[in-house]
Formats: C-alpha cells, sequence, structure tokens
C-alpha cells in the first residue's frame, strides 16, 4: 500500500496529479481517515499504460519559428548525471 506522497515520489509526479487521477476515476484508492491508500500494482498499471510519459500536444512540439522544441527533461536529467 502507498500513501499519495510515497506514489508520487514513485511516479516521478506532483501529488495533486496522482489525487487527480483518483478522483477521475483513473487511479484505484482506498479512503483510510483522511487519506488516500492504493495498491503498488494499480500506479504500476497506469505508469505502464502510459509509458510512464506523457505526450506531448502536436502544436508543443514545434517553436513558434517552426524549430523543434527542445527536451528540456532530457537536458535536466543530463545535468543532474554530469552534476
Amino acid at each position: 500500500m502507498l500513501t499519495v506522497p510515497e506514489a508520487a515520489r514513485r511516479a516521478r509526479r506532483h501529488p495533486e496529479t496522482i489525487r487527480r487521477w483518483i478522483r477521475e476515476g483513473k487511479l484505484r484508492a482506498t479512503k483510510i481517515g483522511t487519506q488516500h491508500v492504493l495498491e503498488e500494482r494499480d500506479l504500476d498499471a497506469i505508469l505502464n499504460e502510459t509509458g510512464g510519459t506523457v505526450e506531448l500536444p502536436s502544436q508543443w512540439r514545434t517553436t513558434f519559428w517552426g524549430g523543434p522544441m527542445p527536451d528540456v527533461v532530457a537536458i535536466l536529467r543530463r545535468q543532474r548525471v554530469e552534476h
């Protein structure tokens, strides 16, 4: 069982994203007191469904001058490894 903050860390998402998935019915959770808890396999299933990443809308893939949008996430990951 995972709490929302634990699930968010594991999914590398903001806790509010996890809560939104629960509200939308995408992610099954049980409420214990004031806290939602969820099964690891349910979180893994939704992450496998999306491939762990979210696809950008087509209009966000290019800059306003027509060039390809830089992959900021890849740049940050490289910098963290090199640092």
